[in-house]
């Protein structure tokens, strides 16, 4: 029996396509007030298995070879590229759109799509995130300034505000309007004169919020109910966590920018070993993530019912581990708007 994990499937081989797989299965983060969340899998024309369709797509992601981003950041835009310019159901209209004004950039929009059957142009905004929770530290407990990045210079709460007063709203404005013409035609618009009022504005935040494994913390404000979670640890807690699963318990290490699916079965060794390996990285270059699986221990979940125990989906745990003197700084709240 084929099994999973995080809805991507052990018959999808491919690291790039497992990427997209886990993509099209990730809820977003958070929810930004009035900015709908990214396009759905109907949207996009893959509301059925998409299996096949991912199939398909490999050897134009092979022909790639190599010139796919390294940065997670831009390797993540590159994959919604993908989706968009070849999905059934969108179209790609643009990507990495500058809006100038005199010479002066205001700023950079993402990408522009539209769908097959609908004229009317979406500016899509992406980011994917992966945000430790501070027991300790700004605001209330479930403040999203307590969330901040592996490198301590991000939080959920600054980067949550970038895009609510200017990432998103940039489209909205006449400059950015008369930019965005340029990139549509005729069938773009319909029959509509202007981009006022036309143009919409969506937000694709996947990620995982990584709980601290010893402290209880609630959700930030805005996460969403189905958000990816993880748990992170400082290095002289991780005895402590081995602990917690058996003697079989097996580790797979994930290196960037392929944070995003968990690896396939044959990834993984024995716990002991590549613990010792990934030590030797967080000491050179800080937080390491990487997935713990226990084929033997799948009652020994930290939760009640916090995985899906079905005989399908595999048991996985995803696990930051930081140096231990994480953090060495914590990102201040953003400056409060009238």
């Amino acid at each position: 029996m084929t099994t999973s994990a995080e809805g991507v499937s052990d018959a999808i081989r491919h690291t790039v396509l497992r990427d997209l797989a886990w993509l099209l299965a990730t809820p977003d983060l958070v929810t930004l007030g009035a900015y709908p969340g990214r396009p759905t899998g109907l949207t996009l024309g893959l509301a059925d298995n998409h299996h096949a369709w991912l199939t398909a797509l490999l050897p134009g992601v092979e022909a790639l070879n190599g010139k796919l981003a390294t940065r997670m950041g831009h390797y993540h835009e590159r994959l919604w590229q993908l989706l968009l310019d070849n999905a059934p159901n969108t179209r790609l209209l643009a990507n990495n759109l500058r809006i100038t004004q005199r010479r002066t950039t205001l700023g950079e929009l993402d990408m522009l799509y539209r769908t097959r059957t609908n004229p009317v142009p979406v500016h899509l905004e992406v980011a994917i995130k992966f945000y430790l929770g501070l027991p300790d530290g700004p605001g209330e407990a479930n403040s999203q300034s307590r969330w901040i990045g592996p490198g301590g210079l991000d939080s959920l709460a600054l980067k949550c505000s970038h895009l609510l007063h200017h990432q998103l709203p940039l489209s909205r404005t006449r400059t950015a309007q008369a930019n965005i013409a340029h990139w549509l035609t005729p069938i773009d618009t319909g029959e509509a004169t202007t981009l006022s009022n036309l143009l919409t504005q969506q937000l694709a935040m996947p990620g995982v919020l990584f709980y601290p494994w010893q402290a209880n913390l609630p959700p930030p404000v805005g996460a969403t109910a189905e958000h990816r979670r993880g748990w992170w640890c400082h290095q002289y807690d991780w005895p402590s966590v081995a602990e917690r699963y058996s003697t079989a318990l097996k580790v797979a290490w994930l290196a960037k920018p392929h944070w995003l699916a968990p690896p396939s079965l044959d990834a993984f060794g024995n716990a002991n070993e590549r613990m010792e390996a990934v030590m030797t990285q967080v000491n050179r270059y800080g937080p390491q993530q990487v997935m713990l699986y226990d084929p033997k221990g799948e009652e020994n979940c930290w939760e009640e019912n916090y995985w899906e125990k079905s005989c399908q989906e595999r048991p996985l745990t995803r696990l930051m581990v930081v140096p231990d003197d994480w953090p060495r700084q914590v990102p201040l709240p953003p400056k409060r708007r009238g």
